[in-house]
Order: C-alpha cells, then sequence, then structure tokens
C-alpha cells in the first residue's frame, strides 16, 4: 500500500506580524514549520506503515525552501518525497493549488491520501476536499482515528457535538485533525539518512499534459486574498454584582438599550 501524505510548510504563527501599511505578513526572518495538521496525517500513515508494512510519501508544494519541511518528514520515517516547485504555481489558491497536487499525486501514484483539516496560514479546509474531487476518489475529513483492516479503513470523524464512524475502500483521502496522532520526534540517526535522501522535484513541465496552464497560478486562481488583519482586541466587559434575578433584569436593559432585542 502507498500512502501519500500532502504537507505544508507555513511561517510560526507564533511570530508571525503584520505589515500595517500593507496588511500583508511580514515572513523576514519569521520561522517555517509543517502544518500541525498535516504533522498529525503524517504520525498516523507512520503508524499504519508500521501496523502493515505500507510505504510513505510526502508531498509538499511550496518554493524551494519547502524542501527542509520534506526533509524532517523524511527524519520522521518516511519513504521518499516530492516537492511540486514552479513559477508557473506562484500565487495559485486552493483551487488552483488542488488541480496542481492532483495532477502531481496521478504521476506519483497512491492508495491512500491524508492531507491535515486546514493550515494555519490560511484556514480554509478546501485543498483536501478538492484534491479527491479532482481524482474522484471518496473523502473522509476531521479524521480524529483511523484503523485499516485490508482494503477497508474506519474513521472516527469530528462531526460538530458528535461522531461519524465510518467505513470507507482504498484508494480514498483522508483530512487529519492535530487530534488523529501525536507526531513522533526525528532522531539523529534518521536525520543524517534524510539529508542524504534526493528529493525529486515536480515542475510545470512534468505534469503540463494533466492540467490546463489557464487554471493555475495567480491568474488562474477564482479568489484572491484582499486584506489581511490581526483579531483586534475586545474591550474590557461589565461585571454585574447583583443577585442573579436582578443580573437578569440588567442583561435584557442592556440588549434592550443596544436594539439586540
Amino acid at each position: 500500500m502507498k500512502i501519500i501524505v500532502c504537507i505544508k510548510q507555513v511561517p510560526d504563527t507564533n511570530e508571525v506580524k503584520l505589515d500595517p501599511k500593507t496588511n500583508t505578513l511580514i515572513r523576514d526572518g519569521v520561522p517555517s514549520i509543517i502544518n500541525h495538521d498535516d504533522k498529525a496525517g503524517l504520525e498516523a500513515a507512520l503508524q499504519i506503515k508500521e501496523q502493515t508494512g505500507a510505504t510513505v510519501t510526502a508531498v509538499c508544494m511550496g518554493p524551494p525552501q519547502a524542501d527542509v519541511a520534506l526533509r524532517e518528514a523524511l527524519a520522521m520515517g518516511c519513504d521518499e518525497a516530492y516537492l511540486i516547485s514552479g513559477r508557473e504555481f506562484g500565487g495559485s489558491d486552493t483551487c488552483a493549488t488542488a488541480i496542481i497536487i492532483s495532477a502531481a499525486l496521478k504521476k506519483i501514484g497512491y492508495d491512500l491520501i491524508i492531507t491535515g483539516r486546514q493550515a494555519i496560514d490560511g484556514d480554509t479546509a478546501q485543498v483536501g476536499p478538492q484534491i479527491a474531487e479532482n481524482l474522484g476518489i471518496p473523502q473522509i475529513s476531521y479524521a480524529e482515528d483511523v484503523q485499516i483492516d485490508g482494503d477497508v479503513l474506519t474513521v472516527k470523524r469530528q462531526y460538530e457535538d458528535r461522531y461519524h464512524i465510518i467505513e470507507v475502500k482504498l484508494p480514498c483521502l483522508l483530512t487529519a485533525l492535530q487530534e488523529l496522532a501525536e507526531p513522533r520526534y526525528m532522531h539523529a540517526g534518521g536525520i543524517v539518512d534524510a539529508y542524504e535522501k534526493d528529493i525529486p522535484v515536480i515542475t510545470f513541465d512534468d505534469i503540463k499534459d494533466s492540467i490546463n496552464p489557464a487554471h493555475i497560478g495567480l491568474k488562474g486562481s477564482p479568489t484572491n486574498v484582499v486584506k489581511s488583519f490581526t483579531k483586534q482586541a475586545k474591550g474590557a466587559g461589565a461585571i454585574l454584582n447583583v443577585e442573579p434575578d436582578e443580573a437578569v433584569e440588567e442583561i435584557m436593559k442592556c440588549l434592550a438599550e443596544k436594539h439586540i432585542i
């Protein structure tokens, strides 16, 4: 069985700041990490590998420096890694990104695809499901637990105030929650081995027969980011030091004054 894990290199949000003039992310000097949900999916894939003897391949779309994230995946235990990179892909939104990654995965081959639920720098939760739609395979999102028996997966899917238990046959795609698995640490031998391996780069020329150039990149993206802004702090709330019955009356009075009720 061949497991593909799609990972994304993202800026560490604990260090991110916005340029007050341009409202864009200041990335200079900000450390990059593997997206949290993706890393949980990576660990889940490695656990399945240990149970079944499957192979695990990490795939990342990004600039050349995303090579670092792929080597971390290799150091954790992945068998191989591919970087999808090219100027033609720059500025792609989720739809265009999914088209590019889907074409690359067709070239690589797969039985099970695991992506993170969403990336911390975009929070759209769209790319995984869009890949599944492009490939025409079943998908289960918000996976919190997965068990495998032959070519059948039993997945515990988080759903609002309850869970779904879903069985699905391979090939399929899962989007992983961070709770799916606790990522393992790299070890020294794994790091050394990771930097001795070649990471093939999949370029536009490698997949141009599978995609329409008009549907990728900035010009081919149906959506774009107009403005980014930080979350504004809320003002201090009012504290009512009164009895419960009086508090209800005061709250209703405040809501009426603000024309909420």
